[in-house]
Order: C-alpha cells, then sequence, then structure tokens
C-alpha cells in the first residue's frame, strides 16, 4: 500500500471513530437527561413568599425591601433565589395584587427550616417587618 492510500485509509478510520463517540457521547447526554433522571437531580424544597407592602406607590419602601431580600441570600441552605415583581400579565387566575415575591430553592425541609431560626432571615425580618401589611407563603416539595 502506497503512502497515498493508507493516508485516506487512517484518515476515513479517524472520521468513523469520531464519528462514533460523538454519537456515543450525544445518547449519553440524551440518557442522562431523560425526565427520570432530571426530576432525580432537581429534588428539592420550594419556599414561595408574596409581600404585600404598606406603602406600594414608595419607591424607598421597596428599594429597602429588596436591599433586605438580597440580604438573606447570603443564607448559606439557600441553592437558589429569585426577587420578583408582578409580570405584566392578565387573566382570571392570576393575582398580581402583591408588591414583591421572593422563592427560594433548597435541597430539603431540613435546609428550609434550617433558613427560618437562621440569624441573617431572623435579622431580616426585625428590619423590615414595618414594611408590609400582609406576607404570604406557598411551600412546595417535588412529587
Amino acid at each position: 500500500m502506497n503512502k497515498l492510500n493508507m493516508y485516506f485509509n487512517s484518515r476515513r478510520q479517524f472520521i468513523a471513530d469520531a464519528g462514533r463517540t460523538t454519537v456515543g457521547a450525544g445518547l449519553g447526554i440524551f440518557t442522562a437527561n431523560t425526565p427520570t433522571n432530571m426530576a432525580q437531580s432537581k429534588k428539592g424544597f420550594i419556599h414561595h413568599v408574596y409581600f404585600w407592602l404598606k406603602n406600594p406607590g414608595n419607591q424607598q419602601d421597596l428599594t429597602k425591601l429588596i436591599k433586605g431580600l438580597q440580604s438573606l441570600s447570603k443564607v448559606a441552605t439557600i441553592q437558589e433565589y429569585h426577587i420578583g415583581k408582578p409580570a405584566a400579565t392578565s387573566r382570571d387566575v392570576i393575582d398580581s395584587s402583591y408588591s414583591v415575591s421572593w422563592m427560594l430553592v433548597f435541597r430539603n425541609k431540613a435546609d428550609q427550616d434550617s433558613y427560618q431560626t437562621d440569624p441573617i432571615h431572623l435579622k431580616f425580618i426585625d428590619e423590615c417587618k414595618d414594611l408590609w401589611t400582609k406576607v404570604l407563603v406557598y411551600d412546595s416539595e417535588e412529587i
């Protein structure tokens, strides 16, 4: 076999091997992210809090609450958090009467229980409780 044929044969072999590796890797990723496996890897505890400000039009009160919530994000057991405002959506099932929402993701209920007594959380309540008239909490665990 001359050098040119050896080059083409080894190149064809390389491309075939690379293709099999790519397909195999892709199937591995697909298998790892099936709904069952994704649900198992994302089990957790969601703590969603809605705040109604005493003075909803007061920018200083809103800013103080948001800064207080941002300080809460330092609690070690929090995996993820989101501070939000009512979205510009309108349907019969939507309640957009709240001022600010605070959604937290914990690994489990025990981590959320720890958050409730964390000094950072207790300080937030003490410093911001005069800002709201109502707080509503929805906690959920994955089924």
